[in-house]
């Protein structure tokens, strides 16, 4: 599990793929409902994950790599997937926003002015049309945020090490050709952080995790195993009775 110090006042994490009831592929701490895995083991799975972020409640999507984002202004009855979004946003303590992953990356905001958070699946895709900008300006408008004080983390992901396009002249911008570190090799750790910068986030106010998925065997990785779980990233506002604890 990976704790990020920039968000110090909220409840996050990024939770590896171990400790959970999953059987192999899925093994052990899938979150993915439609990867193949036994239902009743994800549910399970998620259920321990809220438990140790003592959130009272997980909202996530059905992730489609586009650049929809969800206001989540209700707190739902139980855990709730909603279909066809890749960022949540919240102001409701102790509901945590649930992004799932096998290689793309979950940004997380905090915004301490306004007691807010958003959660956003950034893969490639995502990053072409840069649903980071838009969660930003979506966070903006619905409470006020002001991009210069949110404090923002990039979790494990697709590192340059292993980010390989080869067809990224069809595939990506020319305004990403300048991220490429060697031949069809792409920094999507880079390009998060200037997407958060040109944004407003100030640069000292972004942290990035700087693990990489493939690389590390204690993540899901659909570019390495393509058969595989989702493995979450979770950001929620404490609640008063967690704070008064």
């Amino acid at each position: 599990m990976i704790f990020f110090p920039h968000l110090p006042a909220v409840s996050s994490a990024t939770f590896s793929r171990h400790g959970g009831a999953s059987e192999a592929p899925y093994h052990s701490r899938n979150v993915g409902l439609q990867v193949g895995d036994d239902e009743v083991l994800v549910l399970q799975n998620r259920a321990v994950i809220r438990e140790e972020l003592g959130l009272s409640r997980l909202v996530s999507a059905r992730q489609v790599h586009g650049d929809s984002v969800l206001v989540v202004d209700w707190l739902p009855e139980a855990d709730f997937e909603h279909a066809g979004y890749d960022a949540l946003m919240t102001n409701i303590p102790g509901l945590g926003l649930m992004i799932q992953q096998a290689d793309c990356q979950a940004v997380m905001l905090y915004d301490p002015e306004h007691a807010a958070v958003a959660n956003i699946h950034s893969g490639w895709l995502g990053s072409v049309a840069n649903i980071i900008g838009k969660t930003v300006a979506a966070m903006t408008a619905v409470y006020g945020t002001r991009p210069t004080s949110l404090f923002a983390a990039i979790s494990p992901s697709l590192g340059p090490c292993c980010g390989e396009f080869v067809n990224y002249c069809q595939e990506l911008p020319e305004t990403f050709h300048g991220y490429q570190v060697r031949p069809n090799h792409f920094d999507f750790w880079a390009i998060s952080r200037d997407q958060l910068r040109d944004s407003g986030v100030r640069g000292e106010q972004i942290e990035i995790a700087e693990k990489c998925t493939v690389c590390e065997g204690d993540y899901f990785s659909y570019r390495r195993d393509r058969v595989t779980g989702r493995f979450a990233s979770v950001i929620g506002l404490v609640s008063k009775q967690q704070g008064d604890r």
